[in-house]
């Protein structure tokens, strides 16, 4: 079982890796937007994340989109986004690669 869900978790990392917040052209795990992902024994996926900020008007349609595409997933029973603002986000969360992207680096 622990295979099985390090595998969902894996595949999860990738799913979260094609999924971009449109005002920015980074991916929402490399932004560092995603605080935790949990995969339970019944292989449902919970995503706990935030954004890069609260009033962020496309905030409805990245959480639905993580959502759905979670639940997508071979194996994935169903997903939920837990949309959180502590700890705000700031561009230390960011991967090396986003802030290369962005030229930050």
């Amino acid at each position: 079982m622990e295979d099985k869900i390090s595998k969902i978790e894996t595949e999860v990392v990738g799913v979260l890796r094609n999924i971009y917040d449109p005002e920015i052209p980074v991916n929402v795990f490399d932004l560092g937007l995603i605080y935790e992902i949990d995969v339970d024994n019944e292989y449902m996926v919970k995503v706990t994340m935030t954004l890069t900020a609260p009033n962020c008007p496309m905030a409805d349609d990245i959480v639905n989109e993580v959502k759905i595409k979670v639940a997508q997933i071979a194996d994935v029973k169903g997903s939920d986004v837990n949309l959180v603002f502590e700890p705000p986000w700031d561009k230390s969360m960011m991967s090396e690669e986003a802030m290369l992207e962005l030229g930050l680096l």
